[in-house]
This record gives structure tokens, sequence and C-alpha cells, in this order.
């Protein structure tokens, strides 16, 4: 348990500090792909699960069950920017649930934030 929450917070952290990997020519910054990609691994997928069908393990306990992210009905529903607003503000901001929370760092990050707008609509099924 104690190594899945070590890793969990580290995977965490360098999400949200871009951190950088090493390379022969020293270290590398992230792309805003795979920026993204470990946001969403780490931080969204806790509730919205790894393939984003709403499925994660910190769903068990939620009322109401977070959005199957992978759904084409939803995702034809909603634009670019409303997927922005709900991840930088929240669910509440958006008439949504507030169970949903805000990721207001992102928005500092418009490459990032674009990117994972991307990584969710790669998710339809």
């Amino acid at each position: 348990m104690r190594s899945t929450t070590l890793l969990f917070v580290g995977l965490l952290v360098a999400a949200l500090c871009n951190c950088s990997k090493g390379g022969p020519s020293g270290p590398a910054p992230l792309s805003a792909k795979t920026t993204a990609r470990t946001t969403f691994e780490s931080v969204c997928s806790v509730c919205h699960g790894m393939r984003g069908l709403g499925d994660g393990p910190g769903s068990a306990t939620l009322d109401p069950k977070p959005r199957n992210l992978s759904d084409p009905a939803w995702q034809r529903t909603v634009n670019d920017q409303h997927i922005r607003n709900v991840i930088t503000m929240g669910g509440a901001a958006v008439g949504k649930s507030p169970i949903m929370p805000a990721h207001p760092f992102l928005k500092n990050d418009a490459q990032v934030l674009d990117a994972l707008v991307a990584h969710i609509r790669g998710l339809t099924q």
C-alpha cells in the first residue's frame, strides 16, 4: 500500500511540476502530450478510470458517479472549451457535480490543457 501511495505521489508531482527526464545532453522537458497523459493517469483516472469509463478506484463511493468520458454520445454534446472549463474550474462552476474538483494550475499551461482535452477526446469507444 505504501509503495502504491509513493508511486501515486511521485506521478502527481511529476505531472504538476512538469519535471523532466534525463538524456544524453541533460534534462529534457516533457512534451505537453506526455504531461497531459501523466496528469490524466495520476489525477483524473482516480475517479474516471484509465480508459475514462467512470470506473476509477475512487468512484466506488461517489454519488453521482464520475462521467464516462469515453461515451461517444456525451462527446458529441460538448465542445473543447466546455471540457477545458470543467477541468480548470471544476464541476460546480459549470452546473455539474461539485465533486469534480477544479485544477486551476492547468490554466497556466495552455499546451498541456489542450493536450489533456485531446487525450479525453481520444478515449471515445
